[in-house]
């Protein structure tokens, strides 16, 4: 019953939460508004076939009308499809990219923070030299080195983004591993695998969630940025990035063929970035106390 009843506090706090903070409640819906599109691309996209690299050459670079909404490349695809399309494969980009860096940056973070030693001044040195590197130029480094697609480049951003999540846990770690129910649960004999999964991390893992919500645009950001370059995902793939790289030959006469993925984009950033900052509100106990 006291869960239950917590459970209900939670999602009351929530919703009155959204309802008195209209920003973060755009984020949030316009977040939902992306995901919902990505899984229904096949039934909301009138052109399914243009994003599979069918093409019309008989209505290339038309203008945004009734039957192509954003207008047409071009080989005469239909552009809004393609940037339908192109969020089904920007947030499997950011889904992946930002899960492979949690896989990597949380337990060594965690290992980190709770044995400190010579493990922690490995782990944090090792760290420290990825840190030395901007992100993007570590991504189009390492993409450059594994060489062009979209996997590699989800992998070129997990490797240049996990150790922001190592540093940020570490730092949580360090202060939990000092409190009384941790050195009670020492006491009585618990194991140090119990202690991290059951006191340090549930305790831990709010920060982490919340900047990896506000990673997601970044992540989107620069897996466009590695396509723009040819680094990330190649031609058929409706890709942001791409389809942006591709319409910079035609922005004096088809400027739409630009705007609208672009738009996209840029709305796509800023609402992961309005939902991160409604999450850290949440998820922090001082906001959740004021």
């Amino acid at each position: 019953m006291p869960a239950e009843s917590h459970r209900r506090g939670g999602v009351r706090y929530l919703w009155y939460f959204l309802r008195n903070t209209p920003v973060t409640l755009i984020g949030f819906a316009i977040v939902l508004l992306l995901v919902v599109t990505a899984i229904l691309a096949p039934v909301i996209a009138p052109y399914p076939e243009h994003a599979a690299g069918g093409t019309n050459v008989q209505e290339r670079l038309q203008p945004p009308s009734r039957q192509h909404l954003f207008g047409t490349d071009e080989m005469g695809r239909d552009i809004f499809s393609r940037v339908v399309y192109g969020t089904r494969t920007s947030l499997q980009i950011g889904v992946i990219a930002v899960g492979l860096a949690l896989l990597i940056g949380v337990p060594l973070g965690l290992f980190a923070g709770y044995f400190r030693g010579f493990l922690d001044e490995f782990i944090m040195r090792i760290t420290d030299i990825f840190l030395s590197f901007p992100p993007l130029l570590l991504a189009i480094a390492i993409a450059g080195l594994l060489g062009r697609g979209l996997t590699n480049a989800m992998i070129a951003i997990a490797v240049s983004w996990w150790p922001w999540y190592t540093r940020l846990l570490r730092s949580t770690v360090v202060s939990l591993r000092e409190r009384p129910f941790v050195h009670a649960a020492w006491v009585i004999g618990t194991p140090d695998w119990r202690v991290i999964v059951q006191h340090i991390l549930p305790n831990s893992i709010a920060p982490v969630i919340v900047q990896a919500s506000m990673d997601f645009g970044s992540v989107i950001l620069t897996s466009a940025a590695l396509s723009f370059l040819g680094l990330g995902a190649q031609p058929p793939e409706p890709e942001w990035g791409l389809i942006l790289s591709t319409s910079r030959n035609y922005f004096l006469t088809a400027p739409w063929y630009c705007l609208f993925p672009g738009l996209v984009m840029v709305v796509t950033v800023l609402a992961f970035n309005l939902l991160g900052d409604g999450l850290r509100e949440i998820l922090d106990p001082k906001a959740r106390r004021a």
